[in-house]
């Protein structure tokens, strides 16, 4: 069988879905209303709506909220704003010295809210020279800042939004502890490129010492999140909002763009954290792939996955992962992303994948994420925003031929200004997705899920079930 795909896909890449998860097969009639009704956006949108879905496994946390929430909780906590960058900042102690109040700023300037929001996401962007959609949509974060008790309050804000778009699990991509630990107790530490030598270092030094108690608090943290989620949401109550039907793990995220020793340390930790709480489920490098730093460092940030896999045990590993365009850097950059992440960094999933056709052996690469079941998270959305890749320029077609699983993700839904039913609206649209493919993307979006086996297989049957509800109606 190996063999015929390896031909199949070597001579003409044909449309078929080995190695993809394959859903229960469809009924008839809930076929025919979406061929009815797929070329009427507002038709098409009601109907995914509510059409069941599995999960979004690609979605940052900070970067799913909205910017409503954001001006919120900076109004309700006494948050200051900087009027000339268009950001949100802490008060010291002098409150917000120069800067107004959000409450006095944002209280009757409607001008200054839009811009507020529009500086946070892509809402009304239109690229101009010497400003692109890349510049705008990572620009958004530092301007963006929360107490930290509000961790809980984004967490319900993603899970409902999910809830209300029939979702039945997140995978939220989070930092933790990070810039306000590791970071400061590492950065001056040397190192040598040895991924070996260089974990001792880390491990002998402070860092190592207070492991133990960073994990506790994270922990501790996260079980403080998800107790005030629980609230805001009317969990276990009969006011429940449908966010709490949504079940929600993590992927813990190292920022590529910083120093070696301080990825390594902070992928460390997540790699303990992992292990002593299976709420982390994974692992994810994020920031701009196309970072000089990013790109400097890529196999160093590979070697140092591989040598904890290798030395620590095995864990999920997810990575951003040729998110890259002719163009935007060197074409050498394009060659090997992807298949480094797989055979170096031990990926199971990769997200975006955008720049697969300019891998060196492609069609290998291919057949070798089939026949591996190596999934990508098709953030479309996302790849028109940052890269101004869409329609037919997008690889969607490509992994489909070969046979490589593929689900539909938001990525950063806040900043965008979308939600998954929008997503897979898109792939209706622009590469004319049938429903079949999107049950089956549906599918796949648990099958891959990083989630224990007993919660996947829960996670499934509730879809199941819900497929059936919704057919039945058709």
């Amino acid at each position: 069988m190996k063999t015929l795909k390896r031909i199949v896909t070597i001579g003409i890449l044909s449309a078929f879905t080995l190695g993809a998860c394959s859903a229960p097969s469809s009924h008839s009639g809930v076929e025919g209303k979406f061929e009815s009704i797929k070329n009427s956006d507002i038709q098409l949108r009601a109907f995914l709506q509510d059409m069941p879905k599995g999960g979004d496994l690609h979605n940052h946390l900070h970067g799913a909220v909205y910017a409503e929430s954001w001006l919120d909780w900076a109004v309700e906590d006494g948050m200051c704003i900087d009027p000339q960058q268009r950001a949100i900042t802490f008060p010291n102690g002098d409150g917000c010295g120069d800067f107004p109040t959000a409450k006095n700023a944002l209280a009757t300037d409607q001008g200054l809210r839009n811009e507020i929001i529009d500086m946070f996401s892509v809402r009304d962007f239109i690229p101009t020279t010497g400003w692109s959609g890349h510049d705008q949509f990572f620009r958004t974060f530092p301007l963006i800042n929360a107490m930290p008790h509000r961790f809980g309050d984004m967490l319900a804000d993603a899970a409902n939004v999910a809830g209300e778009q029939n979702l039945g699990y997140l995978e939220l991509l989070h930092t933790m502890e990070l810039f306000e630990t590791i970071l400061p107790m590492v950065i001056a530490t040397p190192m040598s490129g040895d991924v070996a030598a260089d974990y001792d270092t880390l491990m002998s030094g402070p860092f190592g010492k207070a492991l133990p108690e960073i994990i506790a608090r994270a922990k501790a943290n996260l079980d403080a999140a998800e107790i005030r989620k629980n609230e805001i949401l009317a969990c276990g109550t009969e006011n429940a909002k449908p966010g709490c039907d949504v079940e929600i793990r993590f992927l813990h995220q190292p920022v590529r763009t910083l120093p070696p020793s301080v990825v390594y340390a902070h992928t460390i930790f997540g790699w303990h954290l992992m292990k002593e709480d299976s709420r982390f489920v994974g692992t994810n490098l994020v920031a701009p792939e196309d970072d000089f730093v990013a790109l400097r460092d890529y196999k160093l940030h590979m070697a140092q996955i591989d040598y904890l896999y290798e030395n620590l045990g095995e864990r999920n590993v997810s990575l951003h992962a040729g998110e890259l365009w002719l163009g935007l850097v060197h074409p050498k950059e394009l060659r090997f992303h992807i298949h480094d992440a797989i055979k170096v960094g031990h990926a199971k999933r990769i997200g975006h994948g955008t720049d697969i056709v300019f891998e060196t052996d492609y069609k290998n690469l291919l057949i070798y994420m089939a026949e591996n079941e190596i999934m990508v998270e098709i953030s479309l959305t996302s790849s028109d925003a940052i890269l101004g890749i869409k329609g037919s320029a997008h690889p969607y077609e490509i992994y489909k031929a070969a046979g490589v699983p593929m689900a539909f993700s938001t990525d950063d839904e806040g900043v965008a200004r979308i939600d998954i039913t929008h997503e897979y609206m898109r792939a209706v649209k622009e590469h004319g997705v049938s429903y079949a493919d999107l049950k089956t993307a549906t599918y796949n979006s648990l099958k891959y899920a990083f989630v224990d086996a007993e919660t996947k297989k829960k996670l499934i049957d509730s879809l199941d079930a819900r497929f059936l509800v919704f057919e039945s109606k058709f």
